[in-house]
């Protein structure tokens, strides 16, 4: 009868377990024990092994192990509670327990604790396999120390020095794009034609070439280019920078006087439109704008049926304010594409006014839509702001 069982020590947990309750899942860490004909085979799976009392050992979370036990005998898996979503993770991948096992009342804590905690344990692991991707490279330790100081503000001085750097240049930038747009800035050359403030001009000429040296520095320290370009945060950088430096070889090329490039102006100004990269810089240096972008990342269920409701919407109301207004001359709604704007900014509670319905039914209509909006609207915001919150709270 011995011979059916095996003996399981799991952090000074002891447990007796039939080799019929251990078949039931064949794929896991303890049924693939019993498909073992060597003592090295068997130590590939546990920690140590006893041939005497037939007890194999496992350094492991024994509370973790006793939910385990329990998923065993009745097929149910449930959390642990004081178990980290990390570590509880970890736990089935060792024991080879699909996340697909956790009971339905577990399965969706689970998988929201998972998304909240994701970003923030991306992060670290992230970066923790850039630094061991320096060994062996060229000039390794010289490379790492300004990698993490361009990468950690809060890593030293020096880096909070850096970030407050980078940070005052996109301010700066910003601030001069803004009064550069201003008629009152502007100046008279000697053809009284007006121009861009000089003064405005060379700062941010001086903030694009620090821009530029520190996107040229953190390209050459980084551990991997490839991963580096690929980088969503690099390349905003690099399209804050482009448009200036396309800009100056447009501006020169108008000089020459060629007849095959008259519209170069236009594209010179569509080009400078684009200098508003700029403000995403900020992002770098943000929690709560890299939150943000997490959240919106992490609710794209959210965000779908967000879209897919107000789409309904403005469809139905749309439709039914045409029908409504369409015999009234006074009335601006005559063709269902007016409908979907006056629908589209009633739902979301805009109400520019520049749309409004006439009649007496048309207002009956109105007053619906708006409701309707405003509950289409906060049933899925309510989700998406939870988990901003969580990851803000996260990344601080």
């Amino acid at each position: 009868a011995d011979g059916c069982f095996i003996n399981i020590n799991v952090g000074g947990f002891r447990q007796r377990m039939a080799h019929s309750v251990l078949r039931r899942l064949p794929q896991t860490r303890l049924a693939r024990l019993l498909r073992c004909t060597s003592r090295a085979a068997i130590l590939e799976l546990c920690d140590d092994f006893s041939s005497s009392e037939n007890e194999f050992y496992f350094d492991r979370n024994p509370v973790f192990f006793c939910s385990l036990h329990n998923f065993y005998l009745t097929g149910k898996l449930h959390l642990v509670d004081g178990l980290c979503v990390v570590s509880f993770f970890q736990e089935l991948e060792y024991w080879g327990i699909k996340e697909h096992h956790l009971d339905l009342c577990c399965s969706n804590r689970f998988q929201e604790h998972r998304q909240s905690s994701g970003s923030s344990a991306e992060n670290l692991s992230a970066l923790e396999d850039e630094l061991e991707e320096f060994e062996g490279s060229w000039c390794a330790n010289v490379r790492r120390n300004i990698w993490i100081r361009l990468e950690n503000p809060s890593y030293s001085t020096s880096a909070k020095v850096l970030a407050v750097l980078s940070v005052s240049a996109v301010v700066v930038s910003i601030v001069s794009m803004c009064l550069n747009s201003m008629p009152d800035f502007h100046q008279g050359d000697s053809d009284e034609k007006r121009i861009e403030n000089p003064l405005l001009v060379l700062l941010e000429n001086i903030c694009i070439l620090l821009f530029s040296g520190e996107f040229i520095l953190r390209l050459v320290v980084a551990p991997s280019a490839k991963k580096f370009l690929s980088s969503a945060l690099n390349i905003i950088d690099f399209l804050s920078i482009l448009p200036f430096y396309v800009t100056l070889i447009c501006d020169n090329t108008k000089k020459d006087g060629s007849k095959e490039l008259e519209n170069v102006g236009k594209v010179v100004q569509i080009l400078r439109l684009t200098r508003v990269f700029r403000v995403l810089k900020l992002a770098r240096h943000s929690a709560g704008l890299r939150s943000l972008g997490s959240t919106l990342r992490h609710s794209s269920r959210e965000m779908g049926q967000l879209l897919l409701f107000l789409s309904l919407g403005v469809s139905l109301f749309s439709a039914l304010i045409y029908f409504v207004e369409r015999e009234s001359k006074e009335s601006q709604l005559q063709t269902i594409p007016v409908g979907w704007w006056w629908a589209t900014i009633s739902m979301t509670t805009v109400g520019y006014g520049d749309t409004i319905p006439v009649t007496v039914a048309g207002r009956l209509i109105g007053t619906l839509c708006i409701v309707c909006g405003l509950l289409i609207v906060a049933l899925p915001i309510t989700n998406i702001f939870n988990k901003f919150s969580k990851l803000h709270q996260r990344q601080r």
